[in-house]
Order: structure tokens, then sequence, then C-alpha cells
């Protein structure tokens, strides 16, 4: 497997850190060479955090937002709606920015959709990126590293929680 390849399995596809450094760099590529230039990026929690962070990184982007949204509770399986989970971000602070939304994947894109209709009205521009895609989302992502029917194992959440904490959902 070479460096920036993921694992394909029958109904997996595995994201390993290695893969992970030379996607998110890729990805960032893609909106530096559509000239966009975001003032903020806004990284969805939890999934989108380190994607969120290395981008901003990539693109020298200070200002790092984050937003909870709780939709998955597990494999494939999830709440009705996703919904936002406080402290709720002030979409004041986010008036007449340039605005990149971060998740780690659009799998229906209902998150990416609740995100980007919050940011509505107060944004100058906002644009999503992804790592995955997947061809049923209700939102076409401006930027994707790569598509894929599969469910996604990211290195950060492939393992379980060292302590589950009660009366919390998986997410």
């Amino acid at each position: 497997m070479s460096e920036g390849s993921t694992l394909l399995t029958s109904e997996r596809e595995v994201l390993t850190w290695s893969a992970f450094g030379v996607g998110i760099r890729e990805l960032a590529g893609m909106v530096v060479d559509s000239s966009f230039e975001p003032d903020i990026v806004l990284g969805i929690a939890r999934g989108g955090l380190i994607p969120a962070g290395a981008i901003a990184y990539a693109i020298d982007c200070k200002n790092l937002f984050t937003v909870n949204v709780e939709f998955y509770t597990g494999v494939n399986e999830r709440l009705d709606v996703p919904i936002m989970l406080p402290p709720v971000l002030n979409a004041g602070d986010l008036d007449e920015a340039r605005v990149l939304i971060v998740d780690d994947v659009a799998d229906t894109g209902r998150t990416l959709e609740l995100v980007h209709d919050f940011c509505a009205g107060h944004v100058a521009e906002a644009r999503t990126a992804v790592i995955y895609a997947k061809p049923h989302s209700v939102i076409s992502c401006d930027y994707a590293w790569r598509h894929t029917e599969r469910w996604i194992n990211f290195p950060w959440s492939s393992e379980p929680p060292l302590r589950r904490r009660i009366g919390l959902t998986d997410s």
C-alpha cells in the first residue's frame, strides 16, 4: 500500500494516519487552487475537528471556529435530524466572513446542510470541504478528497473509547 492510499475492504474504507496526511494536503491544495481564501475555517465537531485544524494550518488561516452537531449515534445509526449542541456558535461572529465549513465525510450531507444553512444570511460566502463525499449526500461539497459508498474508518475514531460516558450516545 502506498503512503497516500487507503485500505479497502468489502464493507469499509480504512483511512490511515499517513493517508490522512497526504489527503488533507491535497484537499487544502484544492481550496488554494480555487483561489478561495477563507477568513474562518469552521470545523464540525467531532469528526471534522482534526481535518479542520489540519486544513487551517495548510492554508494559513488562523481563525478556527467549531460547531457541535450530533447526528450519528453508531455505525449507520443516526437521529432523525442533526441537532446543534451547546454552546452554539454566535452566527453574528461570522458576519461578512468567507467561511470554509469542514467535516470528515458528507454521508447523508444533512449535517453539512444544517451548518451551511446556519451560516446563510451572515457570511459573505460559505464553501464546504470533506475528506470523503458519498453519492447520496444532499449537499454537493465544493471540495472532496475522495468519493466512496463504503463506511469509513477514520484513524481518530476507529478504536473504542477508553471509557464510556454514561448517558451519552456514540458520536
